[in-house]
């Protein structure tokens, strides 16, 4: 059996309940500016980094409301986001703290790698009385591409200076899988708002309930 000498964890949708309450925000800035906003279109853009959803809204909605107004939207969506996050409204996923543990009764090292901005990550994990648990991330402003690029991935490879074939990354997102097997490191998924496809189930080790399940599956699938 391969030991297991590393973690990679995404985080929105992953470790907090964030996608919903992204959607939410959105959805009421949206509403109250006319814009024809909706959740299907939200999901579309699910696990793709900020500057290349924003670009999508730019190119969807600029022609009829103009860039300045779809800059408004997207400035005042982030804001009440963020305002969230910052009074604690985004409940952690059930397993962190198993998971958390058991990494930390094995000895193994962990990297936080989300195609989130660090101020937001910071937030959220301060919020979250998390920060001392990540005290590694790779993020958003580490990057030149964004997941599925495999780039976030490589570099949180790199920085716990272990085989890939030791690592196991947790993602929620097909874009997230998409980058883990490019990366060509094992992959678990734990989804979130959007069920695996038939080719996302190709590209995974499991896919599992939750967080809270994934102590026993590494302890039968690695030596720790």
């Amino acid at each position: 059996m391969t030991k297991l000498q590393g973690m990679i964890f995404d985080m929105d949708g992953l470790l907090f309940d964030t996608e919903w309450l992204y959607y939410q925000a959105t959805q009421v800035v949206a509403d109250e500016m006319g814009i024809p906003y909706s959740k299907d279109l939200y999901l579309a853009y699910v696990g793709v980094s900020d500057e290349e959803v924003w670009a999508a809204y730019h190119t969807r909605f600029d022609s009829e409301f103009g860039q300045d107004t779809v800059d408004r939207f997207i400035q005042s969506a982030f804001d009440r986001t963020v305002t969230m996050f910052r009074q604690g409204t985004a409940e952690l996923k059930p397993g962190v703290h198993e998971i958390l543990r058991f990494l930390d009764e094995q000895q193994i090292p962990r990297v936080l790698a989300s195609s989130n901005q660090r101020a937001v990550i910071d937030t959220l994990l301060e919020a979250a009385d998390l920060t001392a648990e990540f005290p590694t991330i790779v993020c958003f402003d580490d990057v030149t591409k964004a997941k599925p690029d495999p780039e976030i991935f490589e570099k949180a490879q790199q920085i716990l200076d272990v085989p890939k074939e030791s690592l196991v990354i947790l993602e929620d997102s097909a874009n997230g899988i998409h980058a883990a097997h490019r990366a060509g490191i094992s992959v678990i998924m734990i989804p979130d708002l959007i069920a695996p496809t038939t080719i996302i189930e190709e590209k995974v080790l499991t896919i599992l309930p939750s967080l809270t399940e994934v102590p026993e599956f590494l302890t039968k699938a690695y030596t720790v």
